[in-house]
């Protein structure tokens, strides 16, 4: 990928006009080749995102967080982000262009490939832009969960961010997975907790099993001895659930109580969730 002026600095224009005539090259956008004639991915068409708009344009959102390892999130678009002064003109399909006033050097990782915003700014753009609150938790759940962000890396973005969307959003989602609830169906569940008026659990509570190994509890409502495991779908993966099997045994060896819930029931039956999960505190020696 490389654009007309780079092109310029080693080529004739006739040499240029040669390598796209012949199908060497192919000009997929004003001023901007591709140096092949295959098929463009996705990493190219971030760079003809980034070259069509120029040198003040960085990825942001969930483009940046993708090329930071950010999986299983993508709309399908190459988001850009550039300064409010900055008015590009026709941009290649597929490419959203967002404008900020904030966009301070400790937000901007300069030697990126393309320049992108950094992984928390990342998080927090995309959030904001993301379709529904529902889709910005997740992504924020899915920052905390494989690492992207930790501690207060989103909190002291929003300090900067003093009007961003969804402000209050971000900052309570973030502060859950920060202390411990790392994936959106732990941070439903922890919502359903809290209207229910049932006391707060401890979220990714560490235990070790009869063989010594750290393992990690979803939700523990440690005074009770209850705790909480809410099932994704890699728990239908037969080695996952024997592993979840042999974990649950353990706790149950100690005389603790657990309950499992489908990450589903959580969303779409969460009074019997509630029901049973009240009904286990009870037994456990809780008063409301």
């Amino acid at each position: 990928m490389l654009s007309l002026d780079q092109a310029r600095r080693h080529l004739s224009p006739k040499a240029i006009r040669h390598r796209v005539e012949s199908g060497r090259w192919r000009k997929v956008h004003r001023a901007v080749y591709v140096t092949h004639n295959g098929p463009v991915t996705p990493a190219q068409l971030r760079w003809i995102a980034v070259l069509s708009t120029g040198p003040a344009a960085v990825l942001g959102g969930l483009s940046a967080a993708r090329a930071w390892g950010l999986r299983r999130h993508d709309d399908g678009l190459v988001h850009l982000l550039v300064p409010r002064s900055h008015r590009p003109r026709a941009m290649p399909p597929g490419v959203r262009v967002h404008r900020t006033t904030i966009l301070p050097d400790e937000d901007v990782l300069d030697v990126g490939q393309p320049r992108r915003t950094m992984p928390a700014r990342s998080i927090v753009d995309a959030a904001q832009w993301a379709v529904t609150d529902h889709q910005a938790c997740a992504i924020i759940a899915a920052g905390f969960q494989q690492r992207l962000v930790g501690g207060d890396d989103v909190q002291r973005v929003l300090e900067r961010l003093p009007r961003a969307r969804r402000r209050n959003l971000i900052r309570r989602t973030a502060a859950d997975a920060a202390g411990g609830a790392h994936s959106l169906p732990e941070l439903d569940f922890l919502t359903l907790v809290r209207r229910a008026g049932l006391p707060e659990p401890t979220r990714q509570a560490v235990r070790r099993d009869a063989a010594g190994r750290r393992r990690y509890l979803d939700a523990l409502f440690e005074d009770w001895r209850v705790h909480v495991e809410i099932d994704g779908g890699q728990h239908l993966d037969p080695a996952t659930a024997w592993a979840d099997m042999r974990r649950q045994n353990d706790l149950w060896q100690r005389g603790e109580r657990v309950l499992r819930f489908p990450a589903w029931a959580v969303r779409h039956n969460p009074t019997e969730v509630i029901t049973q999960l009240r009904a286990a505190l009870l037994a456990a020696g809780w008063r409301p």
